[in-house]
């Protein structure tokens, strides 16, 4: 499953590569994950947002993650590492697969204990889920953002951090709909919706920030958010 708009990052390439090679390496399994990905053109988050990531985790010390967009299960992994001994990442996918890569991933990383794997469509698992979420990471199908942003407000924690990845759309996503390819004009249109909202609703905090395709943080301000 490769994503065109990964090869078309949203500032100078020099800088991308900056930092994509200054940045300290992952290590271990992980790094060879990574690695592997790459070099397969498998889309996974890249090595900018990977170490943003990392240091973002570090300073929320979230106890329970939620993902929406296993892939296969790299940045799920990396999640895990950040919740402590007892926290936990639950993790939404529906690509057969991508399932079965991530369940391997798992295997070959030593995260099975601390991550649930729930597969199927996120559009029919998100409303069963209860309970709050200190962190959650949507990187999943990009017209479905403004579909699954209502509840992913519901589960997430007052100040806790919506992660979304991928907003961009290749640098596209200020261009007129005339100028988007016919197929592509859904995704733009619900992109733009959804960055309508985040950036405006009264009761959420965001900021938007360029790596690889674009990079939203999202907090709510009150415990119950109305769209």
């Amino acid at each position: 499953m490769q994503n065109e708009m990964m090869h078309r990052p949203v500032v100078k390439p020099e800088l991308v590569d900056y930092m994509r090679t200054a940045q300290k390496p992952l290590t271990g399994k992980l790094h060879e994950i990574e690695k592997d990905a790459n070099k397969r053109g498998v889309p996974i988050i890249p090595h900018e947002t990977v170490e943003f990531m990392e240091f973002l985790l570090r300073q929320v010390k979230p106890q329970q993650i939620l993902e929406v967009g296993t892939a296969i299960g790299f940045s799920a992994s990396l999640m895990s590492q950040f919740v402590g001994d007892k926290g936990h990442v639950t993790t939404i996918d529906r690509f057969d697969k991508m399932i079965e890569e991530a369940k391997e991933t798992f295997r070959y990383v030593g995260t099975e204990d601390k991550i649930t794997l729930l597969e199927g469509q996120a559009a029919d698992i998100l409303p069963t889920l209860q309970g709050k979420f200190d962190f959650i990471f949507m990187d999943s199908a990009k017209s479905k953002y403004i579909e699954f942003l209502p509840d992913c407000l519901r589960l997430l924690k007052k100040e806790g951090i919506l992660m979304v990845d991928d907003i961009f759309q290749g640098g596209t996503i200020l261009q007129s709909e005339k100028e988007i390819p016919r197929g592509k004009r859904g995704i733009h249109k619900k992109l733009n919706q959804f960055l309508d909202v985040i950036n405006n609703h009264p009761d959420l905090t965001s900021t938007l920030i360029p790596l690889g395709d674009g990079v939203a943080l999202i907090t709510k301000e009150a415990e119950q958010v109305n769209l």
